[in-house]
């Protein structure tokens, strides 16, 4: 018996739309289950290499949870390449800048670094605020509790 290999014009078919409201929810948990979706490991036809994930829209994202004193001990790094050019911002800081990229971080960080990774991280959608203009893509509810 051969083993099943999903069609990539069949895979461009089937994607789906999900929401996930960030409001007081953990980000851990938040960040596994839209790296989940992205992969597409809810599905039966999941293949490690090849794209087979969902699109995922985050809303409230700036009203997400961290729990203990991770809002002031924890840090955002980012380095320009040069020497001496490690920039750290706090949690807190970067909450009140950009809010989203607390989100986009912690699932980047879950998905494979490569070229694959790279394409299921542009079907993740955050939004500091309750609205988002995808309404057109009929995204179904993802209750996290």
């Amino acid at each position: 018996m051969s083993t099943y290999v999903p069609k990539a014009d069949a895979l461009a078919r089937d994607r789906k739309w999900f929401v996930i409201d960030a409001r007081e929810v953990v980000l851990g948990k938040l960040a596994v289950k839209a790296a989940t979706i992205l992969r597409g490991k809810h599905k039966p036809i999941y293949t490690p290499f090849l794209d087979t994930g969902d699109h995922v829209i985050v809303i409230n994202a700036s009203r997400v949870h961290l729990s203990g004193k991770k809002e002031t001990s924890k840090f955002h790094h980012r380095h320009s390449g040069y020497l001496g050019g490690l920039r750290s911002t706090s949690v807190a800081a970067l909450r009140q800048k950009h809010p989203t990229r607390i989100v986009e971080e912690a699932v980047r960080g879950m998905l494979p670094k490569t070229k694959l990774g790279r394409a299921m991280f542009h079907k993740l959608k955050v939004y500091a605020g309750d609205t988002h203009p995808h309404q057109a893509q009929k995204p179904q509810p993802l209750a996290l509790k």
